[in-house]
């Protein structure tokens, strides 16, 4: 048995209706998300620290989320733990044509927008295209939601008016302390950066919606 085999029987036991764990057996897929964005939270910290024993264990818990949540759906008909694999390597296939094709891709920047060009080809496929962001994750944190929502509205060419550029372009680190000093201001005056964000990204989905 391949460890990965292993680790998928070892969570349908836990699942087991008759011998399982009860905590496991009475999660769903809404109750184990927050754990799944936490592990993902938990990878990139040991990442930044540089802890490889650390994020050796922490890649280990990230593997446990889609291991669960595959054999939630397995339990309920829709699809296994082969079938997300089996998804992954097609679309890593479909979207390297380069390396599993004959397409002519010599930079990064050409595949970034190769990928792009592919990814809108899927969404006009299944009727996504209609709606360019709608795909935008709203668990995602409000600051990269919105800027993944500028940057998949500038690409489907919505026009949404957006503020010029002033003066010298910023920098990093004129770009956090600005950032930090909003969220002083909204301390100050009791407001919640987090949710005024959000609140001003979904204005931007319901204006941009208009011009689809």
């Amino acid at each position: 048995m391949s460890a990965i085999d292993r680790l998928v029987a070892i969570m349908a036991k836990l699942r087991d209706p008759n011998d399982g764990c009860p905590w496991d057996l009475e999660q769903d897929f809404a109750s184990i998300a927050p754990y799944t964005l936490e592990e993902a939270y938990e990878v990139d910290d040991a990442i930044r620290r540089g802890d490889m024993p650390g994020l050796c264990d922490e890649l280990g818990d990230l593997l446990l989320q889609v291991v669960f949540h595959a054999r939630m759906a397995e339990e309920a008909g829709h699809f296994g733990f082969d079938e997300v694999v089996e998804a992954i390597c097609a679309k890593l296939v479909r979207r390297h044509p380069h390396v599993f094709g004959e397409a002519d891709i010599h930079s990064s920047a050409d595949q970034t927008e190769s990928w792009e060009a592919i990814k809108a080809a899927e969404r006009a496929e299944t009727g996504a295209a209609a709606d360019p962001l709608g795909a935008v994750p709203l668990a995602l944190p409000a600051l990269a939601r919105a800027a993944k929502l500028q940057r998949r509205a500038a690409r489907a060419g919505l026009g949404m008016a957006m503020p010029k550029a002033r003066g010298e372009k910023l920098d990093a680190t004129v770009l956090g302390q600005r950032l930090f000093a909003l969220v002083a201001l909204a301390n100050r005056d009791g407001l919640d950066p987090e949710q005024a964000l959000r609140d001003a990204n979904a204005r931007f989905v319901t204006r941009a919606s208009g011009d689809v």
